[in-house]
């Protein structure tokens, strides 16, 4: 899962920042998609590690996002798009929590085979991502980087849930699906309080330039 760092990303009108804004574009769309994809299979085959993962998919749009509307807009604007990023990472974590919940008393074994297509489809996209963000990310100061980190960590999470379903398909137990799941959801949640951090401190920043009071 990514981190988003407190820093704004400035030199919109360097060719080199274009660059970059058309490659989390990128990134974001290649992201979006890739969660519904995610979803769908997730409830389909009653994953909660997977459910869980498509949730990064959804944190790591709001991260690009967030990163092409840091080049342009200012800061209040910004910091209201950062908080309403955190919220829709926050519905799926939340779905994903409550599936989580109610399967504690007694754990189902998902479809292995769906699950490891998917996390393969997920490799794929993860490792898209973080090529092209690593030809760009250090143009784009450190939300650039936290984008690319967040892609490249993401890959070994897409792993894991591949050694979740050997694991699975091996004991019949839905256990290892449920406890990487439940990992994976706590980490989204870390990842939405950051993105609404970063929103509120560009809010007293925002403030701060205009002379309001920010105690």
């Amino acid at each position: 899962m990514g981190t988003v760092t407190r820093a704004t990303v400035t030199g919109a009108g360097d060719p080199r920042i274009a660059r970059l804004r058309r490659t989390v574009l990128a990134v974001a769309a290649l992201n979006l998609a890739y969660f519904f994809v995610e979803l769908s299979v997730a409830l389909t085959v009653g994953s909660v590690s997977l459910l869980a993962d498509s949730v990064d998919f959804l944190e790591d749009t709001a991260v690009n996002l967030l990163i092409l509307v840091a080049l342009s807009w200012p800061l209040a604007r910004r910091a209201l798009m950062g908080k309403a990023m955190a919220l829709i990472i926050l519905g799926p974590a939340a779905v994903a929590a409550w599936e989580a919940a109610q399967r504690f008393a007694a754990p189902t074994a998902p479809d292995v085979v769906p699950v490891v297509l998917a996390s393969l489809g997920a490799i794929v996209v993860n490792g898209t991502s973080a090529w092209l963000l690593a030809r760009v990310h250090h143009h784009g100061g450190a939300l650039g980087r936290a984008a690319f980190l967040s892609a490249r960590n993401d890959v070994l999470v897409n792993v894991a849930i591949i050694a979740m379903g050997v694991v699975t398909a091996w004991t019949g137990s839905g256990w290892p699906d449920l406890v990487l799941g439940c990992a994976i959801i706590l980490l989204a949640l870390h990842a939405a309080h950051e993105v609404w951090e970063v929103s509120e401190e560009e809010r007293l920043a925002a403030k701060a330039l205009a002379g309001e009071d920010v105690g």
